[in-house]
């Protein structure tokens, strides 16, 4: 464990909750404390901690996390002159941003440094996820991928492992409110209908565990094949738990029992949700691309301890 932050309690913040102590006076955002809080991280004088725990004068707040599990660098799938796309490590954000500001790795700047040029993303990935992340190499070339993208021509291909058996195929059509930043889109109108979101998606295979989780004896997993028809932020998070099939290791949108269930018993601790098939048209040969991602460490853990290993 290695010590990211450590605060000691002044006079004048005695009677605050860690939760308060983490996120006003210590910087974290809801999304980092959410995290620390699932992977057990939060301490107060040496001892693991509840967010809801008053501090007192002369305490002390300290954050240990595991040393990053990520790849050092995403891994180049395909390059030539007019694009790069890469395998994008879980836990790794797509480019800087101030509303992260702990964030000390990104996609953009660790690719710039490994082709030596400047890279232009033409969609994203969410910071949990891993798998299959395109980058034009000037701005033309993204300008005309972008299109491809808002156009929706690009065809994109996600695994996923979710609480509970969900088996066949099926459509998710149900409308998402938009989400805004409070910061970031602090002056966007917050009243807008929610747009239109469509996944597929398709059962691949089902393990049952034999460990509790809340009322039930036993736990059960299934593995699926999730394909988004539109665009929206955390449509496909959202929209699992929308079924009631949430997607293991998400803090946002999951089961937190269930996460901790997971990571105690399997040591895996990740968003289990990865970007593994990308096609689209060549900006300038025009000729159809089809790039798969291998899985990371974590997930090849959990397929062998799920029985999944052939799949």
């Amino acid at each position: 464990m290695k010590i990211t932050k450590q605060k000691k309690i002044k006079s004048s913040e005695d009677g605050l909750l860690v939760k308060n102590i983490l996120s006003k006076q210590m910087g974290f955002s809801r999304r980092e404390i959410s995290r620390f809080h699932v992977s057990g991280s939060i301490y107060l004088n040496d001892e693991k901690c509840r967010l809801t725990q008053e501090v007192h004068t002369n305490d002390v707040v300290t954050i240990r996390t595991e040393e990053p599990q990520l790849e050092s660098k995403p891994i180049i799938l395909y390059e030539d002159t007019d694009i790069v796309v890469v395998n994008k490590p879980a836990g790794m954000m797509v480019h800087r941003s101030w509303l992260d500001p702990h964030e000390t790795q990104f996609v953009m700047q660790t690719l710039r440094d490994q082709i030596g040029q400047h890279v232009f993303p033409v969609h994203r990935l969410d910071r949990p996820t891993s798998g299959v992340l395109l980058f034009a190499l000037n701005s033309e070339i993204a300008n005309i991928l972008c299109q491809q993208f808002e156009q929706r021509c690009v065809e994109k291909s996600y695994l996923a492992v979710v609480r509970g058996y969900l088996e066949g195929e099926g459509i998710i059509d149900y409308p998402l409110k938009i989400q805004l930043d409070k910061i970031a889109d602090k002056l966007s109108q917050e009243d807008k209908p929610p747009q239109d979101a469509i996944t597929k998606y398709e059962g691949i295979r089902t393990a049952e565990m034999p460990y509790p989780v809340g009322r039930y004896q036993t736990t059960r997993y299934s593995l699926v094949k999730l394909i988004p028809y539109t665009g929206r932020k955390h449509q496909l998070r959202r929209h699992m738990k929308h079924i009631f099939h949430p997607i293991l290791g998400d803090t946002q949108y999951g089961d937190l029992h269930q996460n901790r269930a997971l990571t105690t018993h399997t040591g895996c601790q990740r968003l289990f949700l990865h970007a593994y098939e990308l096609i689209f048209i060549h900006p300038i040969t025009k000729v159809e691309i089809k790039l798969t991602a291998g899985l990371d460490e974590q997930w090849l853990k959990l397929m062998n301890k799920l029985g999944w290993e052939n799949v």
